[in-house]
Order: C-alpha cells, then structure tokens, then sequence
C-alpha cells in the first residue's frame, strides 16, 4: 500500500516514515480519564492545565531525547519561554502536538510517569483492564 501511494504521489513530494506503531485509542481515552481524576483530587488546576503539564513535564523530555526533528524546534521556539508560556502552548485552544506524535511504546512510557507521578502524591488514578496501557506492573504498585 505504501509503495502505490508513494507511486500516486505527484513530484516533488516529501515523505516521513517511523518505525513503531502509533499511540492507540485506549491510552488517549485512559489519559483523558486520569486529567479529569487528578483535577477532581487537586482542584486548584483544571483537567487541561494537568494534560499540558504532563505534556510539558513527561512528554517534551522523552520526544527531546528521541526525536531530533521535536527538539530542534521546540528548543528554538518554545524552551526560551517562561513555564506559564509552554503550560498554555501545551493546553487548548494551541494544543502543541507531544503525544499525538508518539509511539505506542512512547504513549506507553508516558502514561507510566504519569501514574508514578501523581501516584506518590496520593492521588489515585484508575488502573485499566488492560495493566500493558502503563507499563512495567511493579510501576503500578502505589506506595
């Protein structure tokens, strides 16, 4: 399939490929779901500012360390910011892509700091039918 739609393309035309499989639609869901139960147990921030804090403090590390292209840019544009300029860059309504253009595995990862994070300070999130969402089982344990 690739290859005809490479085939269909019309010159000069640029191509990206990765290897590994996209995020799912199970670990968006679970995200979403632990947004909302870490903003019910710490209401000071609402759900979006914790999505573009775990953004900002899980994801941009790991998509630094693994993706060249994410920190060239993000370290000419968004690292010279101040931490209230990134948190609203991370969070709607500009939303910067971080997990959208994760992996499996990284979405797996990501998920798994969140749960640790949060869980050391006490706030209990939702562990999902399926435990390989979030990674190793000893990381799931909550203290």
């Amino acid at each position: 399939m690739l290859i005809l739609f490479i085939q269909a393309q019309k010159l000069p035309f640029t191509a990206t490929l990765a290897p590994g499989k996209h995020r799912t639609t199970a670990q968006n869901r679970l995200q979403r779901k632990w947004m909302t139960e870490i903003a019910e147990q710490m209401p000071d921030e609402k759900a979006e500012y914790w999505r573009g804090y775990c953004k900002l403090r899980f994801g941009v590390p790991m998509l630094r360390a693994e993706n060249e292209e994410f920190r060239a840019k993000y370290d000419a544009v968004v690292k010279p910011l101040s931490y209230e300029q990134k948190i609203a860059i991370m969070s709607e309504p500009l939303d910067l892509p971080v997990t959208r253009i994760m992996t499996t595995k990284q979405k797996t990862a990501y998920l798994d700091e969140i749960f640790r994070h949060f869980s050391e300070q006490g706030v209990i999130l939702t562990i999902p039918d399926d435990p390989s969402l979030i990674g190793q089982p000893e990381r799931r344990k909550v203290a």
